[in-house]
This record gives structure tokens, C-alpha cells and sequence, in this order.
């Protein structure tokens, strides 16, 4: 009776927090990602209820377990910065050496007179070594615990180097050099076998080029409750089912309540907005039109289910239920000026691709409500990036004010009002020509079934992975990649996230 009050009023709090912080309805908190600046909040909120001393014993015992699970003992080394994070190193070596493990302590720095690190690296008794460079070579394990996500200079040389001889690192929170936010590698950082973080991972384990360097990652609970997570303006999740919800059909749907996507088709690449139209067919639009620019033979032999219009453009956007379009794939820069402008401005829903990214004319996009550069035609129109590429699609965000997905192998789907969703859910086998149309396609078609333009563009670009993931082929083409879109679809309504 207890635990079903406890778990009735602790919905309670999670619903009233809800209604009054920047989460989604529906969004699964486990796809948080918090900065390092939100971390130290959540860590604030949670030592009102539970010690730093006690978090401290949880995280160190956490690394313990999973250190345990995968190596067979070995001597080990732990590197402990002067922060919280070798805190978490000190009860590391203590867990282990009780467990019967040869550790020995290397201490970067001394903890702060009277603060818990201190009385963590008071409670070891070991061995501490000051021949660092010896024992980090005869080290089997070194475990990194020196400053964990909050670094944002440059990594010392002296620690560098160390870290550089080490054969198998182990990391507490992300391995030190790197920022946790950007994923910016500052000077150096190592490779880890494994890195094992707290509560809810960060931006920076998953954006390149940080995220190659975390091994097996591990996100583990120490007992932060949810409902920390609510009290803060949350700006990033990871792309994953349970972010956004696939509409399901329903039993008074009809073609253009399922959605009608509309695509310009170029005059000499045809392939391209073909491979769109494939794409939107595959994933259950109602209908899929293509306006030609040019000769409509080649698209009226597609595909029985596709519509080719034979109107001009200015006729046929007068259809009111044809509020989506895609414009770009096999465009050249002409028919884009001849044909976006429209298109904006009669109101229509314009997912930008392709050929609008051959000039720096930011003010064209003004107006759409999606564009999918990949970096070469990012760059081409918003110029190089200065900071990091997530300020550098947040900006382009605003500038445009539409969803900015950023192609690449941590895809980023941006929104302007701040909202970023990482992608890893892709390979390899997405990379060949004709997958950046297939992707439009999908796009368009989630954006024609009513969903808003950030979640369209998140759940496509998961379930584009998801369709590289289906082929049987290990480099499989784009008609390949587009016949597996069903199976995608069906599967992001199923795949729940497994709690580590």
C-alpha cells in the first residue's frame, strides 16, 4: 500500500513538473542529455536529499561493478584529478583493492581543504605513486578519473602524455580532453575501452568526434531522482524512439488526411526527386505527386502509384491540400529560384535539399520549415564553422527559422527555438548517392501525416538509419535503402530504450 502511494504522488510531482518546464509530453526522460552545467544543477538539487559523500560511494561503486562484469583481475592504476571526479577514483581503488585487486593511486593534483573529494581520497589506504610514467606503462588498467566533462581548456601536456602511454583506459564520466557538451577534443584525449557516466548522459559521449573515443558506454543510476531532470530548461536528447511517436492509421483515414506529399522534379537529374518520391511511397503516404520542370515521360513511367502534374506550378499550388513540398533534389540553382520562392510564398510546408545549397543566399531559405544540408553545403551557405557545429546549426536555425538537419554520422536535427536531437542510430551503408533524397522523402511524408516539423525530421532520420540497419547488403544503394522503409517504420513503433 506504501510503494503504490509513494509511486502514485511521485507521478504526481513528475506531472506538475511537466506542465511547467520545457520537456515534451511523451518524451522519454532517459533520452535526456545534460551538459556539464546541468549536471552540476542536477547534482546541486540531488545533495539537498542524498550526501555527495553517499552519490560519491554510489558513482565509485558503480564503476566498480562494471569493471568487475568485464575484466578479470589485473593490476590496475587510478588517475585521480583534485575534483569530485577523482573523488569518484579514490572509492574506485578502495572497491577494488577490497575485492582483491592489485591498485595502486596516481593523484593529478590535490582535492580542495575539507571538500568530499578529500574525504574520499582520506578513505584510501593503498598504495599512492608519484613515478607516474613507470607505473602507467606497467599498468594493465588505467583508470582516467582526472576531470571528467567540465573541461574546457586545453588538456595539460604532462597529463596528456601520460594518458598517451596508458594501454586500456577505463573512464569515470567521459574520458578527460574532452568537452561534454561539444565533443570537442581539447589537445588530447584517450581512447577508452569504457567510459561509465551518471544518471543521464551528455552531448558530448555522443557527438563526434568525442563520441569514437568512449568504448562501451555505460550510463548508470546512482539514486538522482527523475524529477531533478524538470526543474531545468532541457535543450538536448539523443534521437531515439520515445522522443516522437509515429502517427498510427486509423480506421476513418483517408489519402489526404494520411498526407499527399508534393516534389519538384528537376528537368536533367530526374533520379533524384524520383528516389524522394520512392522514398515517401514506401513510408504510406496518401499520395505522392511530382511536378516536372521539364519532359514528364521519364517520371510518368515511374511508378503506377505516382501522380505527375501537368499544370504549371502556380495552378497547382492553389490545391489546398497539398500543403507539403519538397524542393532541391536534382535541381539546379535556376529552377530553385524559379520555383521556391512560390512555394514559400503561397504557405506551403517546404522541406529545402540539395540544389537550394549552391549559394550563400541565406534569405532564400527564409520560409521553409525544413532544410537537410550535409556539412560540405552547410558550409557553402553559412559559411565555415567558428565554434561548434551544434552553435553552428542553432544559429542557422534562427537565421532560416526552420529545423536544420545537419547530415553526418552524428546527424543533428535542430530546431530555432534551441532543441538539438544527435543521431547515432546510422552506418555506413547509408553513404551513397541518392540516400540524402531518400531521407527528404521520409521527411516529407511524417511532415504530411500532421507531425510537427522537429519530430518529422528526428523520426526520419532514425528510421533512415533503421532502414541502412535492414539491408541484407553491406553497401547497399538508395532504392535498397528506401524498400526497407516499411519494416523501419513498423520498428520505431516498437523499440523501446533498455535501461543500462
Amino acid at each position: 500500500m506504501c510503494r503504490v502511494l509513494f509511486l502514485f504522488l511521485q507521478c504526481s510531482i513528475n506531472f506538475m513538473f511537466y506542465k511547467g518546464h520545457n520537456i515534451v509530453k511523451n518524451q522519454n526522460t532517459d533520452l535526456v542529455l545534460l551538459t556539464p552545467l546541468q549536471m552540476q544543477i542536477v547534482d546541486k538539487a540531488a545533495a539537498k536529499t542524498i550526501p555527495v559523500k553517499q552519490l560519491m560511494e554510489n558513482a565509485g561503486w558503480a564503476v566498480t561493478q562494471e569493471i568487475l562484469k568485464r575484466y578479470k583481475p589485473c593490476s590496475v592504476l587510478i588517475l585521480c584529478g583534485p575534483g569530485n571526479n577523482g573523488g569518484d577514483g579514490y572509492v574506485v581503488a578502495r572497491l577494488l583493492a577490497k575485492a582483491g585487486w592489485p591498485v595502486c593511486v596516481g593523484a593529478i593534483g590535490k582535492p580542495k581543504a575539507g571538500s568530499d573529494a578529500e574525504y574520499a581520497a582520506r578513505q584510501w589506504c593503498g598504495k599512492t605513486v608519484e613515478n607516474l610514467e613507470a607505473y602507467v606503462e606497467k599498468a594493465s588498467l588505467v583508470v582516467d578519473a582526472i576531470f571528467g566533462a567540465g573541461l574546457t581548456s586545453n588538456l595539460d601536456c604532462r597529463i596528456a602524455d601520460l594518458l598517451r602511454k596508458a594501454k586500456r583506459v577505463i573512464a569515470v564520466d567521459i574520458p578527460s580532453g574532452i568537452d561534454g557538451e561539444t565533443g570537442q577534443i581539447k589537445g588530447y584525449a584517450p581512447y577508452a575501452e569504457l567510459t561509465v557516466s551518471f544518471f543521464r548522459a551528455k552531448p558530448g559521449h555522443y557527438l563526434l568526434p568525442g563520441r569514437e573515443h568512449m568504448g562501451v558506454l555505460v550510463i548508470k543510476d546512482i539514486s538522482i531522482l527523475t524529477n531533478t531532470i524538470f526543474t531545468i530548461d532541457i535543450k538536448y536528447w539523443l534521437n531515439e524512439p520515445g522522443l516522437w511517436e509515429i502517427p498510427r492509421a486509423e480506421i476513418e483515414d483517408y489519402k489526404y488526411r494520411r498526407g499527399a506529399v508534393s516534389i519538384i522534379g528537376g528537368s536533367q537529374m530526374t533520379g533524384a526527386a524520383r528516389l524522394s518520391a520512392h522514398a515517401a511511397l514506401n513510408m504510406g503516404a496518401g499520395l505522392v505527386h511530382i511536378l516536372p520542370l521539364g519532359n514528364n515521360e521519364i517520371y510518368s513511367n515511374f511508378s503506377a502509384c505516382l501522380i505527375v502534374d501537368n499544370d504549371p506550378l502556380e495552378d497547382v499550388i492553389q490545391d489546398e491540400r497539398r500543403k507539403v513540398w519538397v524542393c532541391g533534389p536534382g535541381l539546379s540553382i535556376k529552377d530553385v529560384r524559379r520555383t521556391l520562392p512560390i512555394l514559400i510564398a503561397a504557405g506551403k510546408k517546404v522541406i529545402a535539399d540539395a540544389g537550394v545549397f549552391q549559394t550563400d543566399q541565406i534569405d532564400m531559405l527564409k520560409g521553409t520549415s525544413i532544410i537537410t544540408p550535409h556539412m560540405g553545403e552547410f558550409k557553402r551557405v553559412f559559411g565555415e564553422i567558428i565554434e561548434d557545429k551544434v552553435s553552428a546549426a542553432r544559429q542557422a536555425a534562427v537565421k532560416t527559422g526552420a529545423v536544420v538537419v545537419l547530415k553526418g554520422a552524428d546527424t543533428l536535427i535542430v530546431a530555432p527555438d534551441g532543441r538539438v536531437a544527435i543521431n547515432q542510430h546510422a552506418s555506413a551503408r547509408l553513404a551513397t548517392a541518392g540516400s540524402g533524397d531518400t531521407l527528404t522523402g521520409i521527411i516529407a511524408t511524417l511532415l504530411a501525416s500532421g507531425m510537427p516539423e522537429w519530430e518529422s525530421a528526428c523520426a526520419a532520420v532514425w528510421m533512415h538509419g533503421e532502414a541502412g540497419y535492414l539491408c541484407d547488403h553491406s553497401w547497399p544503394n538508395a532504392e535498397m535503402l528506401a524498400n526497407n522503409l516499411g519494416k523501419a517504420r513498423d520498428n520505431a513503433k516498437i523499440i523501446k530504450k533498455i535501461d543500462n
